[in-house]
This record gives structure tokens, sequence and C-alpha cells, in this order.
């Protein structure tokens, strides 16, 4: 039985338009915007080697304003052609609402009420995009990373300019063919991971994984596209032989810039953020010790632990730090101090024990090194939460987090606000139905 078609994993199978939803707490009344998430969403059986990363996009979106839950909505991204539908972050930039996805997948944009418009190039955009940029809070632009497999050992770094166009793109040589979803950004460096997990064709053909096969790019594409069960299976495996390498490349810098610091294998999903200090470069990420080397349907290799990657440039050396003992993914950070120096982030997790699933929701303050834990309650399911602040000027922790939380006694799914401070309950806004677990929510504040 493949995990990632049952329970909240499950998809659901109607496009839900509902207003005036119902509110416990209160909603505070600054919030004007949309609070949207994404995730896989298959409309038909994908088959037991199904992978969730490969099911088609659904986003979930709720609108918040004069301290109203206004409306929710479901829908799929409808994509064109033989493009995958993005199901992987959906953000609003240059005035547009984009459903991204990695791995040479197409932006798509949406409208204010989730319904598809088409793809999106953002100008000059070739090769797919990334499904995890950073803004930088004082340009406004998106930094990111691009990779896919049909472009063997070569990723783009790119930035996108606040009119949402491609206008700075960078070619970078790594080592074999990883997979890179997320990377940093400090005020002087991108971050790059070039990390053990890699394009393995044999898992497309139905073979054990490793080794990879040197293949044209005419071979793989073909190979993708020939159905099941070869197009809902992940081409990425675990590779123990492949070094584990973090690279650090001036932002206006070439490919020919990069420096590169070992460090020990693992895989990293997801940054909460980075900064310099001195000659430094100090690193919060979440550490998987391997991924994708016995469960190849998710990620499903065990704990997950927010660690420090500090990058001694000088000595030309990475020293790591966890945290603590609780395992959580999707961290976040209040994105007002992308790629400067933060005392606070947060993350879903595992707080209760013996449950499998995140249950709630973790404050780190990195300075102190200590960690606030809220237990949502029993049978409750959590998603990723983002931090709103209360104003442009507010205090680092002076907002709220929101995210979806799903209720397995009920079935049903809410949007749940905390206080970001103590963690304390805002509101909680009751959906008509289930969310399913999904990947990246944002809020999209009103323009």
């Amino acid at each position: 039985m493949n995990r990632y078609l049952n329970d909240n994993f499950a998809p659901v199978h109607e496009e839900r338009t509902a207003f005036d939803l119902d509110v416990t707490g209160e909603i505070p009344a600054h919030l004007d915007g949309r609070y949207l998430r994404i995730g896989p969403n298959p409309p038909t059986d994908p088959g037991d080697r199904y992978h969730w990363f490969l099911g088609e996009g659904m986003v979930h979106g709720v609108r918040l304003a004069e301290g109203r839950a206004q409306w929710y909505r479901n829908r799929y991204v409808r994509a064109v052609g033989d493009d995958f539908p993005p199901n992987t972050n959906v953000l609003e930039h240059g005035g547009r609402t984009l459903a991204i996805v990695e791995a040479g997948g197409q932006p798509y944009a949406l409208t204010h009420e989730l319904d598809t418009v088409g793809p999106c190039d953002l100008g000059t955009i070739t090769g797919g995009y990334t499904a995890h940029p950073h803004e930088d809070p004082a340009t406004g632009e998106l930094h990111g990373v691009s990779y896919s497999w049909t472009r063997g050992n070569l990723v783009d770094y790119s930035v996108v300019g606040v009119d949402g166009r491609v206008r700075h793109q960078v070619e970078i040589e790594v080592t074999g063919s990883p997979m890179i979803h997320d990377c940093a950004l400090t005020e002087h460096y991108l971050v790059v991971y070039d990390l053990p997990v890699t394009f393995d064709l044999g898992m497309v053909a139905g073979e054990p994984p490793r080794p990879v096969q040197a293949v044209s790019d005419r071979l793989i594409d073909q190979t993708l596209r020939t159905g099941a069960p070869a197009a809902r299976v992940l081409p990425y495996s675990w590779d123990a032989d492949y070094p584990a390498r973090i690279g650090l490349l001036p932002r206006d810098g070439t490919g020919a810039d990069v420096r590169w610091f070992d460090i020990d294998p693992c895989y990293v999903f997801h940054t909460l953020n980075a900064y310099e200090d001195g000659t430094d470069v100090v690193i919060d990420a979440v550490r998987h010790d391997r991924m994708f080397a016995t469960d190849f349907t998710g990620p499903n290799e065990g704990p997950a632990y927010l660690t420090r990657f500090t990058v001694d440039t000088a000595a030309g050396k990475v020293h790591e730090h966890r945290f603590d003992e609780h395992s959580q993914e999707f961290p976040r950070h209040d994105e007002r101090l992308t790629g400067r120096r933060h005392r606070y982030g947060y993350a879903a997790g595992v707080v209760a024990e013996g449950v499998r699933t995140g249950d709630g929701v973790l404050k780190h303050d990195v300075v102190a090194g200590t960690t606030t834990l809220r237990h949502l309650g029993a049978g409750k399911e959590v998603s990723e939460f983002c931090f709103v602040p209360s104003s442009a000027d507010a205090a680092e922790d002076d907002g709220v987090l929101m995210g979806y939380v799903h209720d397995r006694a009920t079935d049903r799914s809410s949007l749940v606000l905390l206080d970001a401070g103590t963690l304390d309950d805002v509101a909680e806004v009751h959906l008509p139905g289930r969310v399913p677990a999904g990947f990246h929510g944002n809020w999209a504040p009103t323009a």
C-alpha cells in the first residue's frame, strides 16, 4: 500500500468554493490578502509506484479581509499539452500569482480566484524554474537555483526582477545531476547545495536504483514520457558515493567563481535562513541523514533536524551544530530578514511521543538556543506555517503564523493562526472539507 495515497495524503476529488467561513477567535484586522498553499492531488489512481512529488498540483486558498474569512477555494492547476502541472509552491510576484515546480517544469500564472491562466516563462527563462526561490527584502527580486535531469551536471542561478522577468542568469557546474530543491541567500552570496540525491534512470525503467548509466537527452525524454509506471516514478535516489558539498557563489559572479566546501553526506530540502558573520557564512537548514535510499515513494527516511552549517571561508571548513532533537520540516523565518541575521525560526514538527506525522509547531530561538513547542492536539496534522508580521516595522516575532491543520477525527481542515511570539491561538478558519498534506504555502497580501 502506498502511504502517499491514503489518510491525509489521499487526494480530494471536488473543486469547492465557499464564502463567509466560520471563524473561532478573531482574525487580526490588518490581515488583507490570501493564504495560498499547493500540493499534489492526482485526479486518477497513479498506481502503487506513485511518488508523492509527482501528483498534479492543486491550490487551496483562503481570502482574509476586514477581520473575516471571505472565501475558500481549491483549484487544479490545469497544464497545457505535455507540461507537468506545478504542484510545489505558490506565491505572488510581479503582480502575478504563480504556481511553480522544479526539474524543468514551467511556472503557471493563476487568477486571484486561483483559476489557471497559463504558462509563464518569466520573460526569458529557459529549461524550467525552481520551486523554492528566495526574495531579497532589499530589492524585491527572486533568487533561485533551477535544475533538470536533461542538463547533466549544469544548473542555473537566476534572478527575477520585480517586474516578473529574469534579469540575470548564471550557469553553474556541479559534480553530477543532483536534485536541488532549495538554496539560500546572504547579502553577498548565493548558497548552492550539491548533495547525494541524484538522477537515476534505472528508477524510471523499473530497475533497482543505481548505478546510473550515461544516457542521451533524447533517451531520457523518451523514457520519462512512456506512461505508467514510469511517468509516476521520481528518477532520483541516494548515491552513497556522491560527494556532499556546499557552494558559495558571489551574487554578481560567474560559474567559475563558486567556491565549494565539503560536508558530511546528508540531504537538505529546506533552508530556514542564512547570513554572513565576518568571514563565516551561517546556514540554518533542516538536515536529513539520507533521502530516497529505501523508500522511493516519498521523503520517509527517518527524522530530520534543524542544523546550523557554519562555513568558515578562511579555513575552508564547515562546522555543524544540531539545535534540538525534534524531527521537523518546512522551516520558515521572518522573511524581512532573508539573508540577514535572524533570531527566530519556525517549523512543523513531531511534538508528542509515538506519532509519525507532524502534530505541532516549533519556535526556535537560535540566539538563546531554546525551542518552544506547541502541540495542536491529538489527531491533528500540521502543514507548513508561514510568518506574517503585524506591521512593516514590527519586531521579529510580532505577528502571526498561519497554516492548514487537518483533524483526523472530523476529516476536515482549518486555517489556523497562532501568535508568533507565544504560539497561542489567535483564530481558526473552519473549511468546508479536507486540505490534503502538501508542500509550500505563502501569504499573498493585497497590493
